[in-house]
């Protein structure tokens, strides 16, 4: 089929043409942006956390006097663990998909010059790094020694674990065993590095950050309490967590549960997402309702020009052309304006990220999306025009020509 008379009838319905490929650039460049931000949010919400979610809740109160942490710890960890199902109890100061941690900036200069990283501060006893069940990757766990008290934000000098993202952005290509950074005046020494353990709030910090966490071994006191890690068999931590609420009453009843943060920690994930998949479904909701007005404009357009050219049609019936020829008529004026919409929406999912990528950090638009957009719009625009098409094509030449 020839091109060039196709390119001749578009010329005449400029305006129209326009009006449609405008349509689909728009379609085509929030498809785009809007899938992008889809699957940005999935792989999000299916983020490794490192630790044992299933078998694990933590319960965080407050209102009790800091001289009496110890004292407060010590009824803590023996009437929660003496909850029948409970495995462990230990005291940290935060999981992740909490609100509780400790953001900080570290630097590997001594001088203390130029801060590196911004990262979560984890601390805990020797029972909730255990019942985390984080992997380690290189390096070695700490013993009992390593667990020193608290004397502020945490023990100087302290032996700590590093997840391997944030050691490959410490120190990339080299081993980060021993390496030292700081944090103000306090000094960190690498002994070991954990595959993953997501910081508190990992969108805060984009996908390069939610895994740069620091997991610093500590003794219980004043400065670490309040905080407890439960673990229990999956099947069982809800009735031990309910339980464990109902304990907490009976143990220290002056003090206040923080019902926020108290929780099994695969709860506190789905609460965390949940603002994250309502926005998934309103752009699901949003990209069918822009493909559903893009094809009805198709349809619409389509069906018009069929209309206007029943004595062309006729024509060229008469002189010899097929069903096919004229389906196929159809479907490439369509596959051109299509085509001429897409060139547009490509310039404008761009621009569109740009801004995306300014206002909320979201990450460069890769090409495959854009891909995947133009074939989806090409695939959109052949359906949309074969109901007006076939119709075209039915037309039989005794009926088109004597509107002669």
């Amino acid at each position: 089929m020839q091109i060039q008379p196709i390119l001749t009838a578009l010329r005449r319905h400029r305006l129209a043409t326009f009006l449609i490929a405008l349509e689909i650039a728009l379609a085509c460049a929030v498809l785009c942006n809007a899938c992008f931000l889809i699957f940005n949010r999935v792989d999000a919400m299916h983020m490794v956390s490192g630790v044992d979610e299933r078998s694990l809740a933590l319960i965080d109160v407050d209102g009790y006097d800091p001289q009496h942490a110890k004292d407060l710890n010590a009824r803590m960890v023996a009437g929660l663990s003496a909850i029948p199902g409970v495995k462990s109890v230990g005291i940290i100061n935060g999981v992740p998909f909490s609100q509780l941690g400790s953001m900080n900036g570290i630097t590997t200069d001594p001088a203390g010059q130029h801060y590196n990283n911004v990262v979560n501060t984890y601390t805990g006893d020797a029972a909730s790094l255990h019942m985390l069940g984080l992997r380690l990757v290189a390096g070695r766990m700490p013993v009992p020694d390593d667990y020193r008290p608290i004397d502020g934000f945490v023990p100087d000098d302290s032996l700590v674990l590093i997840t391997r993202s944030l050691a490959d952005s410490l120190w990339p290509g080299s081993s980060p065993l021993g390496k030292e950074f700081w944090c103000i005046h306090f000094h960190f020494r690498v002994i070991g590095v954990i595959d993953h353990l997501v910081i508190p709030q990992p969108e805060s910090r984009g996908p390069a950050g939610r895994d740069w966490s620091v997991f610093v071994p500590v003794q219980p006191g004043a400065q670490l309490a309040g905080s407890y890690l439960l673990q229990a068999d999956p099947r069982e931590l809800p009735r031990v967590f309910r339980q464990a609420m109902l304990t907490v009453k009976k143990i220290a009843p002056d003090v206040v549960i923080d019902h926020d943060n108290s929780s099994a920690i695969s709860d506190l994930r789905e609460a965390y997402f949940r603002n994250d998949r309502s926005m998934a479904g309103l752009l699901v909701g949003v990209i069918l309702a822009l493909m559903l007005v893009t094809a009805l404009g198709i349809v619409g357009l389509a069906s018009f020009w069929v209309q206007q050219r029943r004595r062309q049609i006729g024509i060229r019936r008469a002189i010899g052309a097929t069903r096919a020829d004229i389906l196929r008529y159809f479907q490439t004026e369509n596959f051109l304006i299509v085509s001429l919409g897409i060139a547009f929406g490509v310039l404008l999912a761009y621009a569109l990220n740009l801004v995306l990528m300014r206002l909320y950090e979201v990450t460069h638009l890769p090409v495959a999306y854009l891909l995947a957009s133009a074939a989806a719009m090409w695939l959109l625009g052949q359906l949309a025009v074969l109901g007006p098409a076939l119709r075209a094509a039915a037309v039989p030449p005794v009926v088109a020509t004597r509107s002669v």
